[in-house]
């Protein structure tokens, strides 16, 4: 299923925002899966495996009124294996990150003697940065200092740390700049923080706007700790990014959330939004492997346009040793609150059968049994060994000096005995 997604792409100071088309995203539906497509004269725009025609003025009487049409969705191919199958890598990294800062910042020559930004605005359907592509590096001295380039823009860059009870210690570092005008400004902030308890946390912050009025933030943060219950080190990695257009009705916004343990445990979640002129689109997807065989798999994404037309598409599945099951919906309302849906399933005996059936709303029906081999992705493809290994500054973090007969530290192979609030969002749409 072909699929194209836009995203901001505009560098700061002063030059303009550009839309930018992602590549096609693979299955399972991760990604965002709307495109819009000019048909000679009016846009198509899809969701899953279903398909609707918005007609332009000038193609005929019944277009003017923005007539929406359904067309008949294509039958998708749905396989299942109870071996574990490899997957196409979770998330892809960002792609040239650290630019050069003269590409973006003009305004901030490399030849003053402030900090140099290496703000960019965020980019969509990237999951989480790895800490090399943050490149995060604290300075064991306290800086405070401030002033101004030739050019009349000014900078800022401080560094310090906290302490607190139990060790606590946060240690952190600002920066950023405007232009002489303040039409274009960035913002970025290091830090991490520990304790006696083996509580290490590595996260950044960014932001920034140009003066074209396009404005974006982004956070990520890394964190260890041991689960008080378990016993169990865990490792949990987040990402929030959002960015708006400044000249434009659009803008998008995701959050992105990892957590991983010791015993094998896998869970990975994302949310997204976004907007382009008068149509909006959201997106939930997620997956969770208990490390014992268990594997669940869920995705929700639906689309409404200000003319009231509604559509989306959803499909879970869950499976053990082989036995599970496949469910999904296909769903569309009209301006006038006629809605259409057809829903399938599948249940999975592991012995060679599958049952699989479904109805919709004009009538279809089906219930059969048939021989099929049943696959599914029984283990993550980026797990417990993977994140740690990928966690080195995060794990080389160094706290207070524990005093005689203090906390002891993290076992990562020790067995049980027996996040800050994103920025507002806009409202789910009632399907």
């Amino acid at each position: 299923m072909a699929a194209r997604s836009r995203g901001l792409g505009a560098p700061p100071c002063g030059l303009k925002i550009r839309w930018i088309s992602a590549s096609p995203l693979p299955r399972p539906l991760h990604g965002l899966a709307f495109r819009r497509e000019w048909l000679g004269g009016g846009a198509r725009c899809c969701c899953g495996d279903a398909e609707f025609r918005k007609l332009g003025k000038g193609t005929n009487a019944a277009a003017e009124k923005a007539e929406v049409r359904w067309l008949e969705p294509r039958k998708s191919c749905r396989r299942v294996c109870v071996k574990a199958l490899p997957a196409v890598p979770f998330p892809s990294p960002r792609s040239q990150r650290l630019s050069k800062q003269q590409d973006f910042y003009p305004c901030f020559s490399s030849r003053n003697s402030g900090p140099q930004s290496r703000d960019t605005p965020p980019k969509r359907d990237t999951g989480i940065a790895s800490e090399k592509e943050w490149g995060i590096n604290l300075l064991d001295e306290k800086v405070d200092e401030s002033g101004t380039n030739e050019d009349g823009s000014t900078w800022y860059q401080e560094s310090g740390a906290d302490l607190g009870d139990n060790g606590y210690r946060h240690r952190w570092a600002r920066m950023g700049g405007q232009s002489c005008d303040g039409s274009s400004e960035w913002k970025e902030t290091w830090w991490e923080k520990s304790d006696w308890t083996g509580y290490k946390e590595l996260g950044a912050e960014k932001s920034g706007k140009n003066a074209e009025g396009d404005s974006w933030w982004e956070t990520w943060q890394e964190v260890l700790y041991q689960d008080e219950w378990s016993n169990l080190a865990r490792i949990e990695r987040s990402a929030q990014k959002q960015a708006k257009s400044g000249t434009e009705n659009a803008g998008w916004y995701e959050n992105w959330w990892e957590k991983y343990d010791a015993k094998g445990s896998t869970e990975k979640k994302a949310y997204k939004y976004g907007r382009l002129d008068e149509q909006s689109w959201w997106e939930k997807w997620g997956e969770y492997y208990d490390g014992r065989g268990f594997v669940a798999k869920w995705t929700d994404k639906w689309a409404e346009t200000e003319l009231g037309t509604k559509w989306g598409d959803k499909w879970e599945e869950r499976f053990f040793a082989g036995i599970g099951s496949r469910q999904g919906e296909t769903w569309h309302v009209s301006p006038t609150g006629e809605r259409w849906s057809r829903t399938w399933g599948e249940e999975h005996f592991g012995n060679g059968k599958v049952h699989k059936y479904g109805n919709s709303t004009t009538g279809e029906s089906w219930d059969i049994v048939v021989d099929e081999e049943t696959y599914y992705e029984a283990e993550p493809h980026y797990g417990w060994a993977d994140v740690v290994g990928d966690s080195t500054q995060l794990l080389s973090i160094q706290p207070q000096e524990k005093p005689p007969g203090g906390y002891s530290g993290l076992d990562f192979g020790s067995l049980p005995p027996g996040t800050d609030d994103p920025p507002d969002t806009p409202s789910t749409p009632q399907k």
